[in-house]
């Protein structure tokens, strides 16, 4: 029982931290001004029907991954993805926990040099990506599991802005 309440404790307290932070919440609002591919959420549906977005996640193509990895290295997986699908005007939304993995920084150099605007979602200290980032949401925990946490509760608020910016409901209560 008490390492349940430690973590929802913690959670509770990474969540809080987030509202506290006012520069948190202006980050999710700008990344949201930029960011119209974010996967699931987008091609599908989030809060109502509408017409699909273009998004792909790099991550789900599990033929790519092995086969990349194998010729090039893990930490190239991102990149050579990158290198033939991103196209200037794109968004790349580049996820590390540290902010030090270095198959999301490769990723992210080869998303600048195409001319992609970079999104970072990552932890408290920001890591080595966070300069590299047009936008980078650093949430403020230090546990992984929280900063995922904060990560997917974040996007689901950016998946809806932006949902609610490219179709519009007009004055249907959701």
């Amino acid at each position: 029982m008490d390492a349940i309440m430690d973590y929802l404790v913690r959670s509770r307290d990474a969540l809080q931290a987030a509202i506290d932070d006012r520069a948190f919440c202006r980050t999710i609002g700008a990344i949201a001004d930029d960011a119209q591919h974010i996967a699931g959420e987008l091609v599908g549906r989030l809060n109502y029907d509408r017409a699909p977005v273009a998004a792909i996640a790099l991550t789900t193509d599990s033929s790519v991954l092995t086969a990349v990895a194998n010729d090039y290295g893990y930490e190239n997986v991102f990149e050579r993805q990158i290198r033939g699908l991103g196209r200037p005007g794109d968004v790349l939304i580049a996820i590390s926990t540290s902010g030090r993995s270095p198959n999301i920084l490769r990723a992210i150099a080869t998303a600048r040099q195409q001319g992609l605007t970079v999104v970072g979602l990552t932890g408290r200290s920001g890591g080595e990506m966070a300069p590299l980032c047009d936008l980078c949401l650093q949430a403020p925990a230090e546990a992984t599991q929280l900063i995922q946490q904060i990560h997917i509760t974040a996007a689901h608020i950016i998946c809806g802005i932006v949902e609610e910016r490219l179709f519009p409901r007009s004055g249907e209560s959701g």
